[in-house]
């Protein structure tokens, strides 16, 4: 398939695709995955949906600085807060088609605002975590050769300190969307313009957006994906195995430079017509209360966020909640088995990846399984292979390969022949696809534990000691040994009142061995406060392997 003719006058985003011979091999075969030539994605998103369902329904919410008062945006506000912010871009910040512009800020309506008027503009988003530093900033806009910024005037500092050359910024006042007082320079300036912007008519195959690996193990990548993926998630997963109304609440703790969070926070309910809370959450009791509060009814977040919020459902009201969706890592079995039974709600357990953009693998309803993640989501085809990418049979383990309407295109990166191999996408996890067709999750492949010639599949270990009620978190990897090659060791987080020490140590252990074969037991228990995480949420389990503390031996 050759790509349309692009409306981008800055042509690096196009310029540096892979090679055609290095993309995946592409699947529309869905109806709705079959889109026009021209197409704007954030049109699609806002103006297509507020002509279906009407301007006065609400699109974002947020609590205001109160604490107490809820502010609304109707989908026509949102629409003309877009559009004068698109006229802030091309006028007074001088963006052109297929320009790249950083966004930097806490999860907001602005931010949520400010992502579509880039690409309204017809200009390339990249939307970075405000946990990123300084030397990442730096790289991240070396990379995608940014000139252009869009920042929250509290974040501002540590892009400044990036000294990014010829970098042209503008910033917001987070707090002055809550209470129209104090703007901000961005808010000043769109004021000022008009409430209607004539959107730049981009191809669906120009790029729309750059999302950035988290580099927590290297160079970080940058991930190219098109104004017509950013619909085909919403017309696959959100569609198809969420199936979102438009009278849903959506909400979740992942910010909007994940794209986890860009698709369940800001895509799936513009595209349903829903409504979106936008707000950073910290720990569990805020999840709750904004929960009950805003009467949520679509939840986003990771397994561990899961497993906090089952302390505190006693006094939280959950009840509004009707779909909870559970990515960025392995949700382990007991994590589904005790939402399950306190809720009685099944958690959609999927797997994404930012090189996919969302998630292609997952089950919901009476289709939902603990320890299984799913089945590929429709539009995607998945199998198991072997190193050499030939698929093996059901019940064998091997590396978790995917094609579908999108897949891996890194921003020139050597790496992309690692990602996809003939024609798949390889996510870097090990599975087993079961003779009923399920796929259910052994490891990441290069978290296998191999010990005395046994494969050990560390989140196996995990969810056996997560059974065990004194046990919050769990992270298992293998250690250096000489007798066996690999030992397995377990870094454990106890749950507030219970003391580490010997004693506990044991009572994990006999656990464990009535749990697991005996060469599967940890050989060494760690207690620790918190495992190491990256801002999405990701344990960063080449953390514990590099840094070993004294631990428990149990041998």
């Amino acid at each position: 398939m050759e790509l349309s003719p692009s409306a981008h006058q800055d042509t690096f985003a196009r310029d540096h695709l892979p090679d055609r011979e290095l993309w995946p091999q592409l699947d529309f075969a869905l109806p709705e995955l079959r889109y026009p030539e021209r197409l704007n994605c954030a049109v699609e998103l806002l103006d297509a949906t507020l002509a279906r369902h009407g301007g006065e329904r609400p699109a974002l919410r947020t609590t205001g600085p109160d604490g107490v008062e809820t502010r609304v945006w109707s989908y026509e506000r949102l629409r003309s807060e877009t559009d004068r912010l698109a006229h802030v871009l091309t006028e007074d910040l001088g963006v052109r088609p297929g320009n790249r512009v950083l966004l930097r800020g806490p999860t907001s309506p602005r931010l949520a605002e400010c992502w579509l008027a880039v690409l309204k503009a017809g200009a390339v988003a990249v939307t970075v975590l405000a946990a990123h530093r300084r030397r990442e900033l730096r790289t991240i806009c070396e990379l995608a050769r940014v000139r252009h910024a869009l920042c929250a005037a509290e974040s501002v500092e540590e892009l400044a300190a990036a000294q990014v050359p010829d970098l042209r910024t503008l910033t917001w006042d987070s707090g002055c969307e809550a209470v129209d007082e104090s703007p901000g320079e961005l808010e000043r300036l769109a004021a000022a313009r008009p409430d209607r912007y004539e959107a730049v008519r981009t191809a669906a195959d120009d790029v729309a957006l750059i999302a950035f690996t988290s580099g927590t193990t290297g160079r970080p990548k940058g991930c190219m994906h098109f104004h017509r993926d950013v619909l085909a998630i919403a017309d696959t997963f959100s569609a198809h195995v969420l199936r979102p109304t438009e009278g849903d609440v959506f909400a979740g703790s992942p910010p909007l430079g994940f794209t986890f969070g860009l698709g369940g926070l800001v895509v799936f309910p513009l595209r349903a017509g829903a409504c979106a809370v936008l707000e950073q959450w910290s720990g569990p009791d805020r999840m709750l209360e904004a929960i009950a509060r805003h009467r949520v009814s679509v939840l986003f977040t990771a397994p561990t966020a899961y497993r906090a919020l089952l302390a505190g459902l006693d006094s939280g009201d959950v009840s509004s909640l009707r779909r909870c969706v559970s990515a960025g890592e392995n949700l382990p079995a007991a994590t589904w088995e005790d939402w399950h039974a306190r809720t009685g709600l099944r958690l959609i357990n999927g797997i994404g990846a930012t090189e996919m953009l969302h998630i292609f693998v997952a089950a919901a309803d009476e289709d939902a399984r603990p320890g299984r993640t799913g089945l590929p989501v429709p539009g995607f085809t998945a199998q198991v292979q072997d190193a050499a990418g030939r698929p093996l049979p059901d019940g064998e383990p091997g590396l978790l390969a995917v094609r579908g309407p999108l897949g891996c295109r890194y921003l020139a990166d050597e790496r992309q022949r690692d990602y996809v191999r003939n024609g798949w996408n390889l996510t870097g996890d090990t599975y087993v696809r079961e003779p009923d067709g399920w796929f259910r999750y052994v490891a990441r492949a290069d978290d296998m534990i191999i010990s005395s010639g046994h494969n050990i599949a560390g989140p196996e270990v995990e969810e056996a000691l997560l059974r065990h009620p004194d046990v919050l978190e769990v992270a298992v990897v293998g250690e250096p040994d000489e007798k066996r090659g690999q030992r397995v060791v377990a870094h454990v987080v106890l749950r507030e009142g219970v003391e580490p020490g010997e004693a506990t140590a044991r009572g994990l252990t006999e656990f464990a061995r009535a749990e697991l074969a005996p060469y599967k037991c940890p050989r060494q228990l760690e207690f620790t406060e918190a495992l190491p995480r990256t801002p999405t949420g990701k344990l960063q389990r080449f953390r514990l392997r590099r840094t070993p503390a004294p631990g428990t031996a149990l041998e």
